[in-house]
């Protein structure tokens, strides 16, 4: 039994200790950051004002009920099941968005992709802009695009339906349900163009290195939004191809992939010579994981 289940304060300050302690024991480097989110999840508070009264040594009494379900989530917490699942909440692009185990948990680094396709959009003005987001999930990247594009519309794809139904909860959450449609779909099969832009973060992740996933994120997050068991050139391959055939001369590709296969994207692109602009940029590590490209021809 973990220390945390031990616990029997009804002080937040102690029941943070205790839980920090448990989840650092099991080699959880975020230890501390997790025991706050979860208890004040519980507490239905926000995390900022638990810190601030915790330091300021105004120790708040846990009701047992919240005390309970605390040292619940810190057990769960403790094999390695996401804070995120564990509340069901994930900020991206200031977004407090509902997530599930049905969908990938969004991450800060895919907010490049949102930035980038925000940078490559035509400029507002003229008529509503098309956006295709492929692999949709949460729909983090869709309802961030609309949200900052009120002229856009976006049709969402994944091929889950509890992923679609996700989304179309968190759509409807922010308003979008008319500017963000969701449809079941295998990558962009049943698109017909011309769009101003294809967006995705698709499964990039080979079968061969399921074991070098952080196990947060290999024994708990969807494996067909992790995993590209598709031969040779995988699912992008794929997914370049149906964006060439969707997107109008000029609108512009921009895909999250793997920093090991970034040259290999690239080639994929330079290769078929329907594409200009062509680019890899970095995220804030470093590492290159933005692909990017506009469908060659005038606008």
């Amino acid at each position: 039994m973990s220390r945390a289940a031990n616990a029997t304060s009804s002080g937040a300050a102690h029941l943070l200790t205790v839980a920090a302690a448990s989840l650092t024991a099991r080699g959880i480097e975020s230890s501390r950051l997790d025991a706050e989110v979860l208890l004040a999840h519980c507490l239905g508070v926000s995390r900022n004002a638990l810190i601030v009264e915790v330091a300021a040594g105004r120790d708040r009494p846990v009701p047992p009920d919240a005390a309970r379900r605390f040292q619940e989530l810190i057990a769960r917490r403790e094999r390695r099941e996401p804070v995120a699942y564990l509340t069901r909440h994930k900020e991206f692009w200031s977004l407090d968005l509902e997530v599930t185990p049905d969908v990938l948990i969004p991450r800060p680094e895919t907010e490049h992709v949102v930035e980038r396709v925000l940078a490559l959009l035509p400029p507002p003005g003229g008529d509503p802009v098309r956006v295709i987001d492929v692999g949709t999930g949460s729909g983090a990247i869709a309802i961030a695009i609309a949200h900052e594009r009120p002229d856009a519309r976006v049709l969402a794809l994944d091929r889950s339906a509890a992923a679609l139904s996700v989304g179309g909860r968190n759509a409807i959450r922010y308003g979008m349900q008319g500017r963000v449609s969701f449809i079941l779909a295998d990558l962009l099969e049943p698109v017909r163009g011309p769009v101003a832009a294809v967006v995705s973060n698709p499964p990039y992740i080979k079968r061969s290195e399921a074991d070098d996933i952080m196990p947060d994120v290999r024994d708990f997050e969807p494996e067909a939004a992790l995993f590209d068991d598709e031969p040779g050139e995988g699912i992008l391959a794929r997914l370049v191809a149906g964006a060439a055939r969707v997107l109008a001369p000029g609108g512009c590709l921009v895909v999250e992939i793997a920093d090991a296969r970034s040259a290999e994207a690239l080639a994929l692109l330079e290769d078929s010579g329907l594409w200009e602009e062509t680019g890899v940029a970095p995220d804030l590590a470093g590492l290159k994981r933005i692909l990017q490209a506009r469908r060659r021809g005038q606008t």
